[in-house]
């Protein structure tokens, strides 16, 4: 077998005749864990640390199996974890006493030492392409090979896992091991946490976080509807939610990050956040209120804790009788022309928590104690003594990364009513601009463009109605400079508005005046306020001495004071 040049032919890793010369730590074990492909080797990364905590026994080297289709970024991967990679060409130069993989398609040099294949999703649930052949396989079904020699152990979550496996597979039969899913125990324990991880992906609170789930393949979600992205953006109103996307490492691999980014570009543009394909995921699923996805794992992984779930696609590789295809059978399906925030909005309220609990007990058995039965089982296979320690702990899943709104352009339609006191509520809902297909004012409600001056189309800013900096200015007198410097860059705008350090906001007017705002309750962007000031001008409304109430959406609603500035001398009036 050919070896990745990038790895490295005379690359010598802590194992084979003479490793004792150079090796610190006096082990005596060697474990190999099978790396092929990014989904198998993240589901290793992310049990191997607990399971062998504190244990100078074990060496493990990770090695490289070039042979996959998804074999790009496993490499990077293992170097960015600080492994210690052997190429796949020296496991026949070794003897390691026990290779452990979540690929169960990979092909070993002949040995009798035993051969652990972890689950890299949830069960034997699709059909995938074999790639020894023109015919599809089982996903997770181990080969022949390794079960007519009495190598193969198989984790399964589940004992109908192993009923399925039996009836494909005979040759199984006793190569089972009834672990759990170590996955889903971390997923569980983190729930409570799901608020924190919510503003770590910088969802606002009272707003609602969508994540979009696709599996990889031509019946994945995005492989069905590549542009269903853009269009949930454009649905759901920007001061109501956020939008993320979990892709298939697979996809990232085939296709490549610049090729997703371009495809997405407009997504990307309002708002889409891209959740990192290794680890991050997990968190994000936890933080989500709702799952728009299709037949892959992630999806029954969001059932399965309790969330409202949306298919957008579901592929007939799902294989008959499994816990993802009774789920394809319960969840509501999301066609191409429904009003996707109306179904977003039906699937919240609907919802009961326990409405997929059955499905997950088909998925998932002696739920919380995965990583204790997994350590038994790889100490057993060692020939160790397993640890005195009590067994490894489920632990909540790490807040993911900080992520800053890209947004800088809003398409902005209000409308002013007076409530039963004769009171003005001023009724606002923005939408990014990027992928917006509102066009228009419909029922007596004013639509304009609102850009950050950030906003890097010049030809969207210039055709603005209000122009805005999000960045809080100290003082009044850098605030009025600011204002009145943009009015004379873009003289195609109304208002400029800035956030001001203290607090509040400054809208200046075409006219020269200027109107200070103040909003009760948590900090709002003062695109909101100028929409409010915006809207007051349009319909003839006081703008000095008054009070109005601002209502975002279905959100919340707060009290917006108005009042004018009187203007210094030096500042010109136009």
């Amino acid at each position: 077998m050919a070896v990745n040049a990038s790895v490295g032919p005379h690359l010598r890793a802590p194992v084979g005749r003479d490793a004792h010369r150079w090796n610190t730590f006096r082990s005596e074990k060697t474990l190999v864990v099978a790396a092929r492909t990014v989904t198998s080797t993240v589901r290793v990364l992310e049990s191997l640390p607990t399971l062998l905590r504190d244990d100078s026994r074990v060496t493990v080297v990770f090695a490289y199996d070039p042979t996959s289709a998804f074999n790009d970024g496993v490499l990077g991967l293992l170097r960015d974890t600080g492994c210690r990679i052997m190429p796949w060409s020296q496991l026949d130069t070794i003897t390691p006493d026990l290779i452990l993989s979540a690929s169960e398609n990979i092909d070993l040099p002949e040995g009798d030492c035993p051969v652990l294949v972890l689950p890299h999703g949830i069960g034997f649930q699709k059909l995938v392409p074999d790639s020894r052949t023109p015919q599809t396989r089982l996903s997770g079904a181990v080969q022949d090979a390794l079960l007519d020699a009495e190598r193969a152990w198989i984790a399964v979550s589940h004992p109908d896992q192993e009923r399925q496996l039996l009836a494909a597979h005979p040759k199984a039969n006793g190569r089972t091991l009834l672990i759990g899913d170590p996955c889903f125990d971390e997923l569980s324990a983190s729930l409570s946490n799901a608020a924190s991880y919510r503003r770590a992906l910088g969802t606002p609170d009272n707003h609602r976080l969508v994540v979009l789930s696709s599996t990889w393949g031509p019946t994945s979600l995005l492989g069905r509807d590549p542009e269903l992205p853009a269009r949930v953006l454009a649905a759901l109103p920007y001061d109501e939610y956020r939008v993320a996307a979990i892709i298939h490492p697979n996809v990232w691999s085939a296709h490549g990050s610049w090729q997703i980014r371009a495809l997405l570009a407009s997504a990307l543009e309002a708002g889409l956040l891209l959740v990192p394909t290794v680890h991050a995921w997990r968190s994000a699923l936890v933080a989500a209120d709702v799952v728009i996805g299709d037949h892959g794992s992630v999806t029954l992984y969001g059932a399965a804790l309790g969330k409202p779930v949306l298919l957008a696609a579901f592929g007939d590789d799902a294989v008959p009788g499994t816990a993802i295809a009774r789920l394809g059978q319960d969840a509501p399906r999301l066609g191409p022309r429904e009003d996707l925030r109306l179904r977003v909005e039906s699937a919240v309220a609907d919802h009961a928590p326990e409405r997929y609990a059955e499905i997950s007990q088909l998925a998932f058995a002696e739920t919380g104690q995965a990583l204790a039965r997994l350590r038994t089982a790889l100490y057993h296979l060692l020939k160790l003594t397993e640890p005195a320690s009590a067994p490894p702990p489920v632990l909540s899943l790490p807040r993911p990364d900080a992520q800053t709104d890209t947004v800088t352009s809003w398409t902005v339609e209000s409308a002013a009513v007076p409530d039963e006191t004769g009171r003005w509520v001023v009724a606002v809902r923005r939408h990014p601009a990027a992928v917006s297909s509102t066009h228009g004012e419909e029922s007596g409600a004013f639509l304009h463009l609102a850009c950050d001056e950030e906003e890097r189309d010049h030809q969207l800013v210039e055709s603005a109605s209000v122009v805005l900096c999000h960045h809080p200015l100290s003082t009044a007198v850098s605030a009025l400079a600011w204002i009145r410097d943009t009015l004379g860059r873009f003289p195609g705008c109304q208002l400029a508005a800035t956030a001001l350090g203290r607090g509040g906001c400054l809208v200046g007017l075409r006219d020269g005046q200027i109107v200070e705002t103040t909003v009760t309750g948590p900090a709002v962007d003062p695109g909101l306020p100028a929409a409010v000031v915006y809207t007051c001008l349009r319909d003839g409304l006081p703008l000095d001495d008054t009070f109005v109430s601002l209502r975002i959406g279905n959100v919340r609603e707060e009290d917006v004071g108005l009042r004018l500035k009187r203007v210094p001398p030096t500042y010109p009036q136009r």
